[in-house]
């Protein structure tokens, strides 16, 4: 009996103790691996606004959204801003809890000062390099907080390392950005090599950020993976003249995205990789040695490849990489002694190497000698002294792989068992449109994602993630985050209309600006009874931006087809309002124009009125062929229906014979047989036929007035003048206005009135 207590108190444990695991199991599944991302793009700095940071941080920050990531990011920030947002960020960080996987991506200009290195906040003012300290970002104050998490990845990516605009003077700054070690779970990545920078992009994207977007799209590739194959492909494509880099100390296996059961056979095999980096550099042929050794990115590799093929074309290309990598590694180690003798050992080695002042201003701040003495203790460095074949890529502050002093052959194109050929979709990217907002980033046009490929199922989808949601689905993603800035409105209609308001866009484009960005947006914006900003920051249209179109397109006018220019309101028939785009029963001449080729067949009784854009600029006005239209109905043409019906519409004088006089309609499109352009005051409009040319009222048309004359006879045509030379139209904001109900005619006393008017009979024809 006792054994029997003691057996069910053990299963009964066991079965609680069995619960509670699965609960907990069960909740950690439940909650899921959280990807966070900062993503930050500076371009308008005062020097001379960069082409690509602010387009490759968008494109960057889409694709991480689709791989599950909630983003956070922005454009042209300035110190205060980047500080701000990021202390925003890391408190996200802190609150997402343990295993999160972090992605910091920062595009625009860097700069290394004395072993450290920095990014460079749009209000940077640097007239000397002791300035770099106080003006710009130190990026080991980003990454030592992160790396302080107990965050399962951190991914910090510094497409940073271009020429350098600051501090020149007789004291240069190295150029490109320092060697760096990652911290514990962390991966450093660079768009150029230590030492390098890469050339200015000549497309909308920079070759890292387009590159790199390709491979985290590639589903099932390692972390690794992703950056190795990243620096063959910016290699490639610039011809050599960019080498990225990246080091890591991530342990645990991370994936951007899976690869389905139904996907096709990768064209790179696991095993071909793993053939690829053991494989002796000797035995590629030339060609196939170099991309070998480019994939690996090691000293070791470098030195195998000059040592196999020392008199191949490559040759002098690798022994530039190696040039640049030996001197990284001898500085970093220099800084991280940081002694006198440190600093005169690395003077020894490279008298005019790219960190020779950093060595010298590090000196005097140990009041030593600026120069080598007799008789110090050489440090002993981990890489041996420069061979003399060296010096020449070296001798300088910073060294370009595309300078036509070296004269380097291209490289040899990548083969298919190193990478695999590259995507269409990723040749040629569209520009996108600028972004309608203040620290908005750009939305590029989205790449779908392969169907086979998936982010993994055991992560936590990020909030309201349209593109997460729709990774697969071009049409929804685009129509979400695209069209918000197309459809032929510009800003200001958008903005006035209330269709997109500054918030509203940041909606759309699903990358949210950090809290404390939203905070100083609110504050800048000052937003005006009438819903737009009142002062806007002026960012122009940057080089590979997609221009905002001027009009709406062909094809959107049916359904705004408007009487008029400005929105005025529509012309009453038989006491009602006609709805935009409604067609006026009985009228043929919409098919009749169409037939004759007008733009807009879908505009019948309104007409084609001149669009114009919102912003004080007319549409061209469209020449139309002149011919009878056909008559509605009865044979009376519709507007001498609508005259019929209500005279009020036309307003127009009736000579003694019973026949309409000609009227000169201001703001009336070419195709328009009615009034449909009030004044702007909700007035009864009168028309009154204008001299010609300053001359007296005749019946001769002036070519030069660029208003449309139109005239009502037994057989009704349209008659459109040729297009002025500059027509000037005072256009307002495109707003809706509501019909305003018609004034009757007052009748003269003892007058008779004419026909057609109520109580009257109908006029003849």
């Amino acid at each position: 009996m006792i054994v029997m207590r003691t057996v069910s108190k053990f299963l009964a444990l066991f079965l609680a103790l069995s619960i509670f695991a699965f609960g907990s199991t069960a909740g950690a599944l439940a909650q899921g691996e959280k990807r966070l991302a900062f993503v930050i793009g500076n371009a308008a700095y005062p020097a001379g606004t960069l082409a690509t940071p602010a387009n490759d941080a968008g494109l960057i920050a889409q694709t991480l959204q689709a791989a599950g990531f909630d983003v956070v990011g922005a454009r042209d920030v300035d110190q205060e801003s980047l500080r701000g947002a990021y202390r925003d960020f890391l408190a996200k960080v802190t609150a997402a809890g343990p295993d999160a996987v972090v992605f910091v991506y920062l595009a625009g200009q860097g700069l290394q000062f004395e072993g450290e290195n920095y990014f460079v906040p749009v209000d940077a003012q640097i007239a000397n390099a002791a300035d770099v300290p106080m003006a710009a970002v130190r990026v080991s104050d980003l990454t030592k907080p992160l790396a302080a998490l107990p965050n399962k990845v951190n991914i910090v990516v510094l497409d940073a390392a271009r020429p350098n605009s600051f501090a020149k003077s007789n004291q240069p700054l190295a150029g490109g950005l320092a060697l760096v070690d990652p911290d514990p779970n962390m991966l450093v990545a660079f768009n150029a090599a230590p030492g390098t920078v890469a050339p200015e992009g000549k497309g909308s994207y920079g070759a890292y950020a387009q590159a790199l977007a390709e491979m985290i799209r590639d589903g099932g590739l390692q972390l690794g993976d992703v950056f190795d194959r990243t620096r063959l492909r910016v290699n490639e494509v610039t011809d050599g003249a960019e080498v990225p880099w990246n080091a890591s100390k991530i342990t645990d296996p991370f994936v951007f995205f899976d690869r389905g059961p139904d996907a096709p056979a990768p064209q790179v095999s696991a095993a071909e990789v793993r053939t690829n980096r053991t494989k002796e550099i000797r035995d590629f042929d030339a060609h196939d040695a170099y991309i070998a050794a480019l994939d690996r990115d090691t000293m070791r590799g470098y030195e195998d490849f000059i040592v196999a093929y020392p008199h191949d074309p490559m040759a002098r290309r690798v022994r530039a990489i190696l040039a640049a990598r030996r001197e990284a590694i001898t500085w970093r180690q220099t800084w991280l002694r940081d002694t006198p003798e440190a600093y005169w050992s690395y003077l020894d080695r490279y008298p005019h190497g790219p960190h020779a002042w950093d060595a010298r201003r590090r000196l005097e701040h140990f009041d030593a000698a600026l120069e080598p003495p007799q008789g110090f203790a050489v440090y002993a460095y981990d890489v041996p002294p420069p061979p003399p074949e060296e010096i020449v890529y070296v001798d300088r502050p910073v060294l370009y792989f595309d300078d036509p002093e070296f004269g380097f052959d291209p490289p040899p194109p990548v083969a298919v068992i190193f990478l695999q050929p590259r995507p269409r979709d990723f040749i040629e990217l569209p520009p996108p449109p600028p972004p309608i907002g203040v620290f908005l980033l750009p939305t590029p046009v989205f790449v779908p994602v392969p169907v086979w490929v998936n982010p993994p199922h055991d992560i936590f989808p990020p909030p309201n993630n349209v593109i997460f949601n729709n990774i697969h689905n071009t049409t929804i993603v685009n129509n979400t985050t695209i069209n918000e800035n197309q459809g032929g409105l510009t800003t200001g209609q958008k903005l006035t209309a209330g269709a997109v308001g500054i918030g509203a866009a940041a909606l759309a484009t699903k990358v949210a600006l950090p809290a404390f960005l939203q905070k100083k947006e609110a504050t800048l914006a000052k937003v005006n009874p009438g819903g737009l900003p009142s002062k806007l920051v002026k960012t122009g249209q940057q080089n590979g931006v997609a221009p905002l179109s001027k009009t709406l397109p062909a094809d959107k006018l049916a359904g705004h087809a408007l009487p008029g220019a400005d929105g005025k309101t529509l012309p009453l028939v038989n006491g009602k309002p006609v709805l935009n785009g409604q067609n006026v029963a009985n009228d043929k001449s919409g098919k009749l124009l169409h037939k004759r080729g007008v733009a807009d067949a879908a505009t019948t009784a309104n007409g084609a009125a001149p669009m114009t854009n919102g912003q004080g600029k007319s549409g061209k006005l469209r020449k139309l062929p002149a011919g009878a239209t056909a008559s509605a109905g009865n044979g009376q043409n519709t507007q001498l229906k609508l005259k019929t019906n209500n005279p009020s519409v036309l307003n127009g004088p009736v000579a003694a014979n019973g026949k309409l006089k000609k009227f000169h309609g201001q703001g009336v499109g070419g195709s328009d047989t009615t009034n449909g352009a009030a004044n702007g005051q909700g007035k009864s409009p009168k028309f009154h036929k204008p001299p010609a040319n300053g001359g007296p009222a005749g019946d001769k048309v002036s070519n030069s007035n660029p208003h449309r004359q139109l005239k009502l006879q037994d057989k009704p045509k349209v008659q459109v003048l040729s297009k002025p030379q500059k027509p000037q139209f005072q256009a307002q904001t495109h707003v809706q206005r509501q019909p305003q109900p018609q004034q009757k005619p007052q009748r003269e006393a003892g007058k008779k009135p004419p026909c057609g008017h109520p109580n009257e009979p109908a006029c003849r024809k």
